[in-house]
C-alpha cells in the first residue's frame, strides 16, 4: 500500500506581514481530509501561531491551495466555527477569535488527557498495572527535561 503525504505551505499576506501556515495533509490517514486541517488550524490557534484577529485564508483560497473541494475547506471551517475558535464574517472572510488564556489552558488539558487515555488503554492491553505505567511516564517526563 502506497501512502501519500501532502505538505502545503500557505501564506497570508496581510499589511505587509506574511505569515506561513502548513498543512499536511496524509492519504494514509484515518481521518477525513476536513478533520486533518481542522485539527491543524485548530493547533494553530491554541498554540499562539495564529493570534486573535488574524485572518485565514479565504475558503476558495485554502482549497484551491491544497487542491481540495471547496466543500471540503467549508466543513473545516464550520467545524472551527462551532467551537469558537474563528468567526466568519460575509464578505470580509474569517478571523481567528479572541480566546483567552484560561480557554486555551482548558482545551490543551482536554487533548491532553485524551492522550493520557489512550496511553492507559494500550498499557492495560499490555497488561501493565498503574504503577508500571507511572513509571515509565516519569522516566519518559525525566528524560523530557534533560533534552531541554
Amino acid at each position: 500500500m502506497k501512502h501519500i503525504v501532502y505538505i502545503y505551505y500557505i501564506y497570508i499576506k496581510q499589511l505587509s506581514m506574511v505569515m506561513q501556515m502548513n498543512i499536511i495533509l496524509s492519504n494514509a490517514s484515518n481521518d477525513p481530509i476536513y478533520v486533518q486541517i481542522t485539527q491543524q488550524i485548530r493547533s494553530l490557534i491554541l498554540n499562539g501561531t495564529l493570534s486573535s484577529g488574524e485572518p485565514l485564508p479565504s475558503i476558495r483560497q485554502l482549497a484551491k491551495d491544497l487542491q481540495i473541494s471547496v466543500i471540503t475547506t467549508k466543513r473545516a471551517y464550520e467545524e472551527l466555527e462551532k467551537e469558537g475558535l474563528i468567526d466568519s464574517v460575509v464578505g470580509k472572510g474569517s478571523f481567528v477569535t479572541g480566546i483567552n488564556a484560561d480557554f486555551v489552558r482548558e482545551q490543551r488539558m482536554k487533548r491532553l488527557e485524551q492522550q493520557m487515555l489512550a496511553v492507559i488503554k494500550e498499557g492495560k492491553a499490555l497488561r501493565l498495572s498503574l504503577v508500571e505505567i507511572q513509571q515509565h511516564i516519569q522516566l519518559l517526563y525525566e528524560e523530557g527535561d534533560m533534552d531541554t
